[in-house]
């Protein structure tokens, strides 16, 4: 179970990572995506602070892991908004929110698997 976690939790903190750096570096994908799905632009940076906060805290649950429970499933909560956001506009394009969802969610599952729901 050791292994499972680190590698799925690796993974998701990454992912929300590369995600955060792109909002919060002004990349054009997330301004195009924003634009697309009907998200005020002025929403970018801070969605980008919500990612880098999973992230880093997926990663502050090796040592604490309550905050890694917590942050996996603040990122699942996220990415269901996203879901909200892409369904709203009828964008059915949800290959990548598949991925960054099923990456929160498994990292979420094996958390409680592992250290329990506290």
């Amino acid at each position: 179970m050791f292994a499972a976690h680190t590698v799925v939790v690796l993974l998701a903190s990454a992912v929300s990572g590369l995600a955060a750096t792109a909002n919060l570096a002004g990349h054009h994908h997330p301004r195009n995506e924003a634009d697309r799905l009907g998200v005020p632009r002025s929403w970018i940076r801070p969605l980008g602070v919500l990612l880098a906060a999973g992230s880093l805290g997926l990663l502050a649950g090796f040592t604490v892991p309550v905050l890694g429970t917590l942050a996996a499933g603040g990122l699942v909560l996220y990415f269901l908004g996203a879901l909200w956001a892409h369904l709203r506009v009828r964008d059915h394009r949800l290959g990548p929110w598949a991925v960054f969802f099923c990456l929160s969610a498994g990292a979420l599952a094996v958390s409680l698997a592992r250290h329990g729901p506290w």
